[in-house]
């Protein structure tokens, strides 16, 4: 934790994250050496596609892919691998963007994998010229679905990989990609937070697409790692759609350097750590009146825990959404991870924590609990309510 907290002077609010690796948030904790890396090379001017070439070579180490390359997001990625697929190396199929000619631009994409993480994710298909074909149902997809929906117009198909992503029913990313693969389909993943950075291309993926500032701890960024011809007619569009979406030095190098702590990391240490901090909030709230504390496994496999805590508003005297409401209000703001939050949990994550906080997000949670035990009334805001406040602050902004 920095000595000197820079956001009450300009003021911000002193967020405590404990929803995750968040964009809205600022994503993560960057790493020392990415934050080295980039204060060293802001001085200094270099040739950008030769420091992506650089770049490419620390991807493929880690990915095992053949190249890659820096881009300013994991969305933008999406949209960039969708175009290279669409356009090829043909630079002025490139720079008619997002217009295309001939009928080669059909995307298909799994019905229960069109989730939105702050945008919809098939709106970044649709920017670079491409035209969704859903496939399966919300709830089910099967080998035919895929079988069916592959004709000479498809271009690629695109897999998402996220906690937001129906969790069963779907195709797995192995028979995905034996399906397409078999038709000369390359697959794209999109693989923005998570751990693994081999197993995708290892099953089948021809692209895959990663945050480089989620788990990695590196500056907001994205990365591209796959087939070589794949990644250069990705890496093309840069001079077409992908311009709007460039990335600077900084941002490269200290992606590089993040991804290069990754392999020295004392991944067993901080898993420890993170078991530490949901251990001594399960134990401080498990049992409350109207409060279930359960530590639960990541959803997609990433080596990480979360707590959920389940809140039943006869006992606790307050509703789950109210709760992560108030301590989101509160001093210091706690933002929890409430996207499921109508079932009546939220989830506490500990990964972008400074050591320490742990303790204030147990305090600030005791003390709503309390403040609510207190209460004649049931704290009950209904979510319609809710939903309809959701977006009051942009509606504003930026006033």
């Amino acid at each position: 934790m920095p000595n000197e907290d820079i956001r009450p002077p300009v003021g911000l609010r002193p967020v405590i994250n404990v929803s995750g690796t968040m964009t809205s948030l600022g994503a993560s904790i960057v790493v020392p050496q990415a934050i080295a890396a980039m204060g060293s090379i802001l001085p200094q001017f270099v040739e950008i596609n030769d420091l992506q070439r650089k770049a490419s070579a620390v991807i493929a180490r880690l990915t095992g892919g053949e190249a890659g390359f820096i881009t300013a997001s994991c969305s933008a990625g999406i949209s960039l691998a969708v175009a290279g697929a669409i356009t090829g190396n043909d630079l002025a199929a490139i720079e008619r963007l997002p217009d295309v000619r001939g009928d080669k631009n059909e995307v298909i994409v799994q019905m229960g994998h069109v989730v939105s993480y702050g945008a919809p994710v098939d709106q970044a298909v649709r920017l670079a010229g491409g035209k969704v074909v859903l496939i399966g149902q919300a709830t089910s997809t099967y080998r035919h679905h895929l079988e069916g929906a592959i004709t000479e117009k498809t271009a690629a198909a695109l897999y998402v990989v996220s906690h937001h992503v129906v969790g069963y029913g779907m195709l797995s990313l192995k028979e995905f990609c034996e399906i397409a693969n078999a038709k000369g389909v390359p697959v794209i993943v999109d693989a923005a937070s998570e751990y693994d950075l081999r197993i995708f291309l290892e099953q089948g993926a021809d692209l895959v697409l990663y945050s480089g500032h989620k788990f990695l701890g590196g500056p907001t960024s994205g990365i591209v790692a796959g087939r070589k011809d794949m990644v250069r007619n990705t890496f093309l569009q840069n001079l077409g759609i992908g311009r709007g979406m460039k990335v600077g030095k900084e941002s490269i190098f200290g992606v590089m350097a993040a991804l290069e702590a990754w392999e020295t990391r004392d991944h067993a240490g901080i898993r420890e750590r993170e078991t530490g901090y949901l251990r001594l909030w399960h134990d401080r709230f498990d049992g409350r009146p109207g409060v279930k504390a359960v530590i639960e496994p990541d959803p997609t496999n990433n080596p990480l825990d979360r707590l959920r805590l389940t809140i039943d508003p006869r006992e606790a005297h307050i509703t789950a959404w109210d709760l992560a409401d108030a301590l989101a209000r509160g001093n210091p703001p706690v933002i929890v991870r409430d996207h499921e939050v109508e079932h009546n949990y939220f989830y506490l994550d500990p990964c972008n924590l400074h050591p320490g906080q742990e303790v204030i997000v147990a305090a600030r949670i005791g003390e709503e609990l309390d403040k609510a035990q207190a209460s004649n009334e049931i704290i009950a805001t209904s979510l319609e309510e809710r939903s309809r406040r959701r977006f009051d602050g942009l509606s504003r902004w930026p006033d």
